[in-house]
């Protein structure tokens, strides 16, 4: 093989490197465009969310009537101590439940549940108040 040989089959993968490049610059654009309007859409059904929790409330319909389940616990927990920041454990130690850490961790689940719901806030690691 001589340097123009070489030369040629240089310039041939760079030229084919140069359009796979722009290839993936496009879908990098598209996925991008994409990913704004589903962003977009997010902050959308958040607001929207928002809204109808606020204007829930106003409503005259009967509140369900409450359980004693662990969530219903934990929320109980909070409306009774609206400005404090609990962990997880100070919870079950507040509410008689065991400590052990399987026990814990299914109540850090559900935290972390109620915080995506906007019941809770979470001003630290690990710390959970309830939103105002």
């Amino acid at each position: 093989m001589n340097i123009t040989e070489l030369l040629v089959g240089l310039q041939a993968q760079h030229e084919e490197t140069a359009i796979r490049a722009g290839e993936l610059r496009d879908q990098i654009a598209h996925l991008t465009a994409t990913l704004a309007e589903t962003d977009a859409r997010l902050v959308d059904l958040a607001t929207t969310r928002k809204v109808i929790a606020e204007l829930a409330p106003a409503q005259d319909e009967p509140e369900p009537p409450e359980t004693n389940t662990a969530y219903q616990a934990i929320v109980n927990a909070f409306n009774q101590h609206p400005g404090h920041e609990f962990r997880a454990r100070e919870l079950h130690e507040l509410l008689d439940m065991p400590t052990d850490e399987a026990s814990v961790n299914v109540t850090r689940a559900r935290l972390g549940r109620l915080t995506r719901q906007g019941f809770l806030t979470q001003p630290g690691r690990g710390r959970y108040q309830k939103r105002t």
